[in-house]
Formats: C-alpha cells, sequence, structure tokens
C-alpha cells in the first residue's frame, strides 16, 4: 500500500528503471533509424487510434478491477475488526457460572476466558502469515530484478513474509502448548485454530458454563470469522489474476501487430 501523497522518482526508478532504460534504447533506435533514413514508410493513423482505444479500455478495466479489490479488502478487514471486538465482548460477558450445574472457581473462568481470547488473537496472526506469504503471481516470484527488490521491501519494511518462522515464534504465545505443536503442522492453521474454538465451546456448553442461546451466538461468530478468511483468501489466490486471459492475449496481439507495422 502506497501511504505516502505521491510516489518519489527513486522509488520510480527502483521499480522501473530498467523498463525505462530498454524503451529508451528501443525508441532511439526506431528515431535513428527514420533520422538516417534507413526507413522511410509511414505508418497510418488509423491502427494507432485503433489500438491507443484498444489500450485505454485495458488499463481502465484493470484500474477499475484494482480498485475494487481494494475496497472489498478493506471491507472486510473492518469486518474482521468489528467481529474480533464483538468476540472479546461475548466471551467475557457469556462464559459464567449462571446456568452451570456444578459450580466454577472464578479464577478457572478467568482462564477459560483468556484462553478463547488468546487463540482468536493466534488466529489473527496465523491468517495474517497466510495472507502475507507470496503467491505464483506477485513481484517475488517473477525472478530477476523484480525478486530482488520484492524481497529487499519485505526484508526492510516487512512488506510481506520471506519465510514463516515469525509467525511460527507469535504463535507460541498465544496458543495452548498442546494445540500448538498440533495445529501449527497443519496446511491452514488458521482454519483449524477456528475449529478448536468451535470444540472449545462444545465443551464449555457441556460444562453449562454456556448455554443454547450464548453458544449459538458465538458460533455464528465463529462462522463469520470463517466467511472473511474465505473472502481473503480469494482475494489472495483465486482473483488474483489482474485482469482476464481473454484481454491480456487481446493487448497481447495488438502489440505485436503494432511492432509489425
Amino acid at each position: 500500500m502506497i501511504i505516502t501523497k505521491s510516489v518519489g522518482l527513486r522509488k520510480v526508478l527502483q521499480w522501473s528503471g530498467h523498463h525505462i532504460v530498454w524503451l529508451t534504447l528501443v525508441m532511439a533506435v526506431a528515431a535513428a533509424l527514420y533520422f538516417f533514413e534507413i526507413i522511410t514508410f509511414s505508418i497510418p493513423w488509423l491502427p494507432i487510434s485503433v489500438i491507443g482505444t484498444a489500450v485505454a479500455f485495458y488499463v481502465g478495466f484493470k484500474n477499475s478491477q484494482s480498485y475494487d479489490r481494494m475496497w472489498e479488502a478493506r471491507k472486510i478487514w473492518g469486518g474482521i475488526v468489528n467481529d474480533s471486538r464483538t468476540w472479546g465482548m461475548m466471551v467475557d460477558g457469556f462464559v459464567s457460572n449462571l446456568f452451570a450445574e456444578q459450580k466454577v472457581l472464578e479464577s478457572e473462568i478467568d482462564g477459560v476466558k483468556k484462553r478463547l481470547i488468546y487463540r482468536h488473537i493466534g488466529w489473527l496472526y496465523a491468517h495474517r502469515s497466510q495472507l502475507l506469504l507470496p503467491t505464483s503471481w506477485e513481484h517475488i516470484s517473477q525472478g530477476g530484478h523484480m525478486t530482488r527488490t520484492a524481497e529487499f521491501y519485505q526484508r526492510t519494511f516487512g512488506i510481506g513474509l520471506v519465510d514463516d518462522e515469525v509467525t511460527k515464534i507469535e504463535l507460541q504465545h498465544f496458543l495452548p502448548e498442546g494445540e500448538y505443536e498440533r495445529l501449527i503442522n497443519y496446511k491452514n492453521t488458521a482454519t483449524q485454530i477456528i475449529n478448536e474454538q468451535s470444540r472449545d465451546l462444545q465443551q464449555l456448553r457441556k460444562r453449562g458454563l454456556i448455554e443454547d442461546f450464548r453458544h449459538m451466538e458465538l458460533a455464528n461468530l465463529l462462522k463469520s470469522f470463517y466467511t472473511l478468511q474465505g473472502k481473503n483468501e480469494r482475494i489472495k489466490k483465486i482473483s488474483a489474476a489482474p485482469a482476464i486471459r481473454q484481454y491480456e492475449s487481446l493487448l497481447r496481439g495488438h502489440f505485436y501487430r503494432a511492432f509489425a507495422l
């Protein structure tokens, strides 16, 4: 995310400097060929205008899609924030001796509340980790200059994760010891953490520390976390392509035809 008012010249050169160099060389060669009259034919304006219109539609489509994905992600983040607050409120207010046949100590109830809230924090860390790991379409997977620049930003500013060791260490502080060793080995640890929350709620219901209505409300919140996590994963993986393949192929075809002209 760009948080400054503008993109400085240094950043433009860092990301696109090599493209500027080879494009300048290509244009200089073409201009030199015309200047020394090695090439004398002219290109009509009609195909140029057609190609320019097609490119304008393509760029507009990409800009619109990128903004829609950014805005959707912002709404999902807001949903996670609000539902996390609600989860903390409900855990604090719902778990009690009110419906328990065998009363338990307040210190044990406090431990249950702490376990549920800490496990939720662990879910946030696990979900964050899975979203920050690079996918095949991102800069770090492209090779060459783009990969080196992306790795620099990741290691210097924390934009993405080069590896997942940091999150594994963080999860140790929020998951019970037995759960950590079991859940960390799953491919989708965040999903398994929510499932563990559901199992914990079931045990609390059996002990009478929550009754049916409170159990249902807390389970609905877990369902909401699943939904929000799935939306984030869709943005990260399934809808990651910058444009549908037909648009990309059409643009590439126009580029080759323009080069042939």
